[in-house]
């Protein structure tokens, strides 16, 4: 048998887009898996990545100009020969630093490869050369949806979040390319060795402005591979996450419940602010995921104080009831606030994220039990809808009495939270979008 053809960056991106678009797979995980077994070397992996993050990113507005040279509705079009247009497309249109006669070349032998109708091939050519001879005259849509490639249903919900104001800036975040953000293992190395050490691996590391042992990287390549990695002295977490558990305030000595807690970032983030001192209970519905905390726990040297565990948020587990300290309800939710790190979670249906508020409310009801009298609850979602963020958190108080709102401190532009409750934008603040809510249980 002879050798397998090796892939290009640019097929693994064309199906990459093939797989999000036609059964529903999520662009990361495909496009790490995909990347691995065709072994692009980083240069190819990072641009096989940019395109298809790209095209996911734009793929509306790629499409509003597409529609202009093409006889037929792209609706029409084979998956795999659209996928072929949008990539030529966002690379003639959008990148810099791509030869537009090989962003041609690339997506018609891609073409000729995949095609079942052996015109395409010919349709794709033309289509691109033209685009080509009118990208000068070309305008922006006025539209903000297909501008920015969020669905209008989405665009919408997102006024109403903002109340109007600065909707543009929030979708022209979202199809930003998001900052690597390390959080620092400060029970075992402080701030600057770690930036030296990443430094000396030939990373860029600047400390973020204001969010404390925090470092933004560039230049990593495969964050698994580097010593600095493997040593524990940080672990990658979005600002966002760190600053909910800030709000948690759990401290040395506690016992801290992260109720959903894959890949782990909450409960490294509370095991380091206690000192290493205590005990943090880190759950997820999941098995795998159980061993992918284990495995965190360890590299960062928490093996001791974080316990890995199975358990649906949903089931009340008795012995728990009253026992624990700080109660994090990092919930299910619809994930609309990391959209610049999972730029497919646009085009999902929307109908499904009806049922979420009534999943979030039961975890929440049930994880409040295990709250100590005096003890701290924080809910928390990824996601900027009011209904999957304070609509729960009031129709929880209706019900729970004995839990208050309360006040609660974060640095940098959060500063003082009067209210309770939080939400971090992407194009105000700088992380992803957030919210929490800090309850505490009456005495």
């Amino acid at each position: 048998m002879g050798r397998e053809r090796k892939k290009s960056a640019r097929e693994v991106a064309l199906l990459a887009l093939h797989a999000c678009e036609q059964q529903g797979a999520w662009s990361d995980g495909f496009l790490k898996k995909a990347i691995r077994e065709a072994g692009l070397d980083s240069r190819d992996a990072g641009f096989a990545s940019r395109l298809c993050f790209g095209v996911l990113q734009n793929r509306m507005l790629l499409d509003f100009y597409l529609g202009q040279f093409s006889k037929f509705p792209l609706d029409r079009l084979e998956a795999k020969i659209r996928a072929c247009l949008r990539l030529g497309a966002y690379q003639i249109l959008l990148l810099d630093r791509v030869p537009q006669s090989a962003a041609v070349n690339e997506s018609v032998n891609l073409a000729r490869q995949y095609a079942k109708n052996p015109r395409a091939a010919g349709m794709v050519n033309g289509i691109l050369r033209n685009l080509i001879r009118s990208r000068d005259t070309l305008g922006l849509p006025q539209q903000l949806d297909i501008r920015y490639s969020h669905p209008a249903w989405l665009v919408k919900e997102f006024s109403l979040a903002l109340n109007g104001e600065g909707v543009e800036a929030l979708l022209e975040a979202d199809n930003a390319i998001p900052p690597t953000m390390a959080q620092v293992n400060t029970a075992r190395f402080s701030q600057e060795e770690a930036a030296e050490l990443l430094r000396q691996e030939g990373v860029e590391v600047q400390p973020h402005p204001w969010i404390p042992d925090c470092l933004l990287l560039q230049g990593t390549g495969d964050l698994e591979r580097l010593d600095s990695f493997r040593r524990g002295a940080f672990y990658i977490q979005d600002g966002a996450g760190k600053l909910s558990v800030l709000a948690a305030g759990p401290e040395p000595g506690m016992r801290v419940l992260d109720a959903c807690a894959a890949p782990g970032g909450k409960s490294f983030a509370a095991a380091i602010r206690m000192g290493g001192q205590g005990e943090v209970w880190s759950c997820d519905i999941h098995p795998h995921k159980e061993r992918l905390i284990q495995a965190g726990a360890e590299r960062l040297g928490f093996s001791g104080l974080i316990r890995p565990a199975v358990q649906d948020g949903t089931q009340c587990r008795a012995e728990w009831i009253g026992q624990f300290d700080r109660v994090i309800a990092d919930v299910p939710c619809s994930g609309l606030g990391i959209i610049r790190k999972k730029p497919d979670i646009r085009y999902k249906d929307p109908e499904p994220l009806a049922g979420l508020p009534a999943i979030q409310s039961a975890i929440l009801e049930n994880v409040s039990r295990y709250v100590k009298p005096g003890g701290v609850l924080l809910y928390s979602t990824c996601t900027l809808l009011r209904r999957e963020n304070a609509g729960v958190v009031e129709a929880f108080l209706e019900k729970c009495s004995d839990f208050t709102l309360e006040r609660f401190q974060l640095p940098g532009p959060v500063g003082a939270v009067e209210g309770g409750m939080q939400t971090l934008w992407p194009h105000l603040h700088g992380t992803d979008g957030f919210f929490f809510a800090r309850l505490r249980r009456a005495t």
